[in-house]
């Protein structure tokens, strides 16, 4: 491999902790492994209730590796794949290998990482796809406006 596929490889592996950092970050922990099932069971779970034609254009802001783990698996002729808020967080926790419990937290602090790793606006585009049952568990729950 020449010095030049190396550091674009690199460079790539790079990226790909970056993110995964942020979601060890946002989630409290320094267990990689779980970020990593964590980051990938959002990914999958936010494509498969897209359209193909959303699900390619989230995928396409997504860091070079990270969008090999996003299409990972897919069947874009079974895309949009419907389920309410139960069968979200049952999916999620299963695939997660988390508790049903956890998901509710879990899942808005992925959102927030990700959304940081975004240009503006691109995430709510493929968010504003999903129902709103399923949208709730995904995002953050609003703070209040202070008082007085």
């Amino acid at each position: 491999m020449s010095a030049t596929h190396a550091a674009e490889f690199e460079h790539v592996i790079h990226t790909a902790n970056i993110w995964l950092k942020a979601v060890s970050e946002a989630l409290g922990t320094e267990d990689r492994h779980l970020a990593n099932r964590v980051l990938r069971t959002w990914l999958h779970t936010l494509r498969d209730r897209l359209t193909v034609d959303a699900a390619a254009h989230f995928a396409a802001q997504l860091p070079e590796l990270l969008r090999g783990v996003y299409y990972d698996g897919w069947v874009p002729s079974s895309a949009p794949v419907k389920y309410d808020r139960e069968a979200y967080v049952n999916r999620f926790a299963q695939e997660a290998l988390v508790s049903t419990e956890a998901v509710p937290r879990i899942a808005p602090a992925v959102t927030e990482a990700v959304r940081a790793h975004l240009s503006p606006g691109q995430l709510e585009r493929a968010l504003d796809q999903l129902p709103h049952d399923v949208r709730a568990v995904l995002e953050p729950a609003p703070v209040p406006a202070p008082t007085g």
